[in-house]
Order: structure tokens, then sequence, then C-alpha cells
């Protein structure tokens, strides 16, 4: 009874795309900041055949502000993650993960006087 079998995949390829442990942490840590500074207040991932979609939003009743976006198709073209803006235009794209949410992050940023 408590032996789970996996359905088998076609062709050797995965039947659905998902995050690992430490790009899940990543993510839900900006989002938590974010959440924290005002900025978004709902989530939602999709894990799909072909990617992975975090989306992160102002208002649930909203479209996204930003999906993250992973595809391990494109993986030796232009990089399997990719920052979608509000209007589905693509941000950011590239290999690894941090240098995707930097423009996210630097909205996080504030200028401290003395």
């Amino acid at each position: 009874m408590g032996i789970v079998t996996p359905f088998p995949a076609p062709h050797g390829k995965p039947s659905q795309i998902g995050f690992d442990r430490a790009e899940l942490t990543r993510i839900l840590d900006l989002y938590g900041r974010m959440v924290a500074a005002g900025h978004w207040r709902d989530y939602a991932i999709e894990l799909g055949r072909d990617a992975a979609v975090f989306a992160a939003f102002r208002r649930a009743a909203e479209r996204p502000e930003f999906r993250i976006e992973k595809r391990p198709a494109l993986r030796n073209r232009q990089g399997m993650w990719a920052l979608v803006g509000e209007h589905g235009a693509v941000v950011k794209r590239g290999h690894d993960l941090g240098p995707i949410l930097a423009p996210v992050e630097r909205r996080l940023m504030k200028i401290v006087e003395d």
C-alpha cells in the first residue's frame, strides 16, 4: 500500500515540468519580500508539459504582474528561464534564475539617507 508507481513517460520525456526545491525556495523568498513591501498579494503556479510558471499578482482579480517561466526545451538556445511582464512581453531571458529575478529585486531597493 505504501509504494507509489509513477506512470511511464512517453519517449523518456517527463510528463510534467516543475521547479526543484532550490528554484522554488529562491522564487518564494522573492515573493515573500515583495509581499512584505506591499507590491504583491497573490501567486499561482502552473505545472504543464512544456513549462512551469510562477505568476505573481498585485491583486487576485488581475492578470499577473510578472510570470517566471521555466522551459527546459529552450535550455540550449536562449535559456530556459524567462521573466514575462504583465502584457506578455519577455523582460529578461537567460540560463540562470538569479539574473532573471534581478529586475524584480531592484524594485525592493530603497535609497537610505543619513
